[in-house]
């Protein structure tokens, strides 16, 4: 038989226990900020783009997301980056390893972090294969800011997401093959796309969203 003077702090342990239950079962509580991926422009400067031929639940059955698409962006000058965006609440389906879905059967070795478009702001993680053939680099933004360390993101965010509704990450995902050898990052179509996919997402506002001509 439990002691009535612990009665009180039992009772406050399983209400507070009963907080993150409640919002992400049986609420479900999540913030829309309004933007989607969606509305990412087709053409981005001098690239243009065709839709990729996924399944439309692809998306959903791989990163949990059904704000998502895949389109390969090419050039005056025939070079093509393939461009993968989604969002997500799921954040850990998103950064763990986005390559081994979108890149699957590239023997991707070399891995660095650098800055995108010289901007401290936008880390960028860059993947190559050993021939440096192929080329991958992705960002991760959330709470409109990007992700350095996915890892520690998700440890310093895992109290807060106890109690508080999710917000979703985004991922820019973009690949490139058939690169000359020692092309640097900075002068690919990866970078390139890449870089204009964020800006162009991130210039989205309500008034734009709310503009039907838009």
């Amino acid at each position: 038989m439990l002691s009535t003077r612990y009665a009180i702090p039992v009772s406050i342990l399983l209400t507070l226990a009963l907080i993150p239950t409640t919002i992400h079962s049986y609420i479900n509580t999540t913030i829309n900020d309004g933007k989607s991926v969606h509305n990412i422009a087709v053409t981005l400067n001098n690239f243009s783009s065709t839709p990729a031929k996924r399944n439309t639940q692809w998306g959903m059955d791989i990163f949990g997301s059904v704000d998502w698409f895949e389109r390969n962006y090419q050039d005056e000058k025939y070079n093509t980056a393939r461009l993968f965006t989604a969002r997500a609440y799921d954040h850990k389906r998103l950064y763990h390893h986005p390559e081994l879905a979108l890149s699957y059967g590239h023997n991707l070795e070399k891995s660095e972090r650098l800055s995108l478009a010289g901007d401290s702001d936008i880390p960028v993680f860059v993947l190559k294969n050993k021939e440096d053939s192929i080329l991958v680099a992705y960002a991760l933004l959330y709470n409109d800011e990007f992700i350095k360390d996915p890892i520690n993101h998700q440890f310093s965010e895992s109290m807060r997401l106890l109690v508080s509704a999710r917000k979703p990450m985004t991922l820019f995902y973009a690949s490139q093959s058939g690169l000359p050898p020692n092309t640097q990052f900075e002068q690919s179509a990866v970078a390139s796309v890449l870089a204009l996919a964020i800006q162009n997402f991130q210039s989205q506002t309500i008034a734009k969203l709310n503009d039907p001509e838009h």
